[in-house]
């Protein structure tokens, strides 16, 4: 769900995935641990906004919801900016092939048979013989979301895309996937 910044006020608790500036100096707050942070700005009308948003969000076609906001907000594709936060790498983010194929189902529209030749044509994800041998397959989350903004028509000069990663920098941050923890990084733009 995505909801507008003045309607996730203090002291009142409010689930989304999605937060759209709707007034001046506001400043919008997401916590993430294994998931992108993925920020929006208009550099015209300076309209901002965050998403949390990993594999779920992808599947749910969240970017696509949030452009469609943009777009009721009058903003012009070629004066979005986008920036993906860290979040957890392909190398470290591994899932059994039916969750992948589940996954190119719901977020990209198409079935997939995974075989090896198949997988390495396909840059989100790849199936060495070790992984293959645990029937497990890297998803590349960032790459995807990638994607998913070309096809929303978001210029590429102007997506900018983190790489860190929140699993491997043990030090630099909290990852779910790693330790099990309940710690995450916040995130936060202002308008």
């Amino acid at each position: 769900m995505i909801v507008f910044g003045s309607h996730s006020g203090e002291g009142i608790k409010t689930d989304a995935d999605g937060l759209v500036g709707n007034k001046c100096n506001q400043n919008l707050w997401v916590y993430t641990a294994d998931c992108m942070p993925i920020f929006f700005a208009d550099k015209s009308t300076r309209n901002v906004a965050t998403l949390h948003c990993g594999r779920k969000g992808l599947e749910k076609k969240i970017i696509k919801n949030l452009v469609k906001i943009f777009d009721n907000l009058g903003t012009s594709r070629d004066n979005l900016l986008v920036a993906i936060g860290p979040a957890i790498s392909k190398e470290h983010y591994l899932v059994d092939k039916m969750t992948l194929k589940e996954f190119y189902r719901k977020a990209e529209n198409r079935n997939i048979t995974i075989n090896l030749t198949e997988a390495e044509k396909d840059p989100c994800f790849s199936d060495s013989n070790y992984f293959k041998e645990k029937n497990l397959n890297q998803l590349d989350l960032k790459r995807c979301a990638y994607r998913q903004l070309l096809n929303e028509n978001i210029p590429n000069r102007n997506i900018d895309i983190s790489n860190l990663c929140t699993y491997k920098l043990k030090n630099q941050f909290n990852s779910w996937r790693r330790e099990k923890t309940f710690s995450r990084q916040w995130n936060f733009i202002c308008t």
